[in-house]
């Protein structure tokens, strides 16, 4: 947490998503207790989450540590690719099983993690995303974190200037600017958003 400031989501014109982020990339050392990479474990071992120890990878606003590895496990592939201290270091899996250990590939001036799926067919009734659905849940995301920047990109579809459709989200005071998304054309009761921060 507090590392990242700009998350994009692609649909591919395959109907899969990658998702890219700034943060600092998923570690991809030896976990001390999995013998394993911690991509790995992070990729697929439930409720692993990001919190490993004080001083590692830490993720907010997630889902008990069972995202990713769900996504992991419900995708007929999926290509993980961490960019992290000048390398690019890369794990792919098939139905949530690595097919190899992670490896590095080569060097990298980005930082981040770049995650690839492909939604598995044969346990979903509906694999088509809808651009109107995810732009809905990336702009309430937006306005939970506070401060960082999501962009919705649809590569099965372009403009008249013959650009991808895209959307991008950014809330400089999150639930704030909820509230009042939230009220539209409204009469508030009180003019001023009571909240805490802690």
């Amino acid at each position: 947490a507090g590392h990242c400031d700009t998350i994009e989501v692609r649909i591919l014109p395959d109907n899969g998503i990658q998702v890219k982020d700034n943060g600092r990339g998923i570690p991809v050392d030896m976990h001390e207790k999995e013998k394993r990479s911690a991509l790995e474990v992070v990729m697929t071992v439930l409720h692993a989450g990001g919190k490993f120890d004080k001083d590692s990878y830490k993720v907010s606003g997630g889902l008990h540590g069972v995202g990713v590895s769900c996504v992991n496990a419900l995708s007929t592939h999926l290509k993980a690719e961490v960019h992290r201290e000048g390398k690019l270091w890369m794990q792919e899996y098939e139905i949530g099983k690595p097919l190899y250990p992670v490896k590095e590939v080569g060097e990298t001036d980005y930082r981040g993690t770049v995650v690839t799926f492909q939604p598995d067919a044969s346990i979903f009734q509906a694999t088509e995303y809808n651009f109107d659905t995810l732009s809905a849940r990336l702009r309430e995301l937006a306005y939970l974190n506070k401060g960082i920047r999501l962009t919705l990109i649809d590569e099965r579809r372009k403009d008249d200037k013959d650009e991808f459709i895209q959307e991008t989200f950014y809330s400089e005071t999150g639930l704030v600017e909820f509230v009042r998304y939230l009220d539209g054309t409204r009469m508030p009761l009180i003019e001023d958003v009571i909240y805490m921060e802690g």
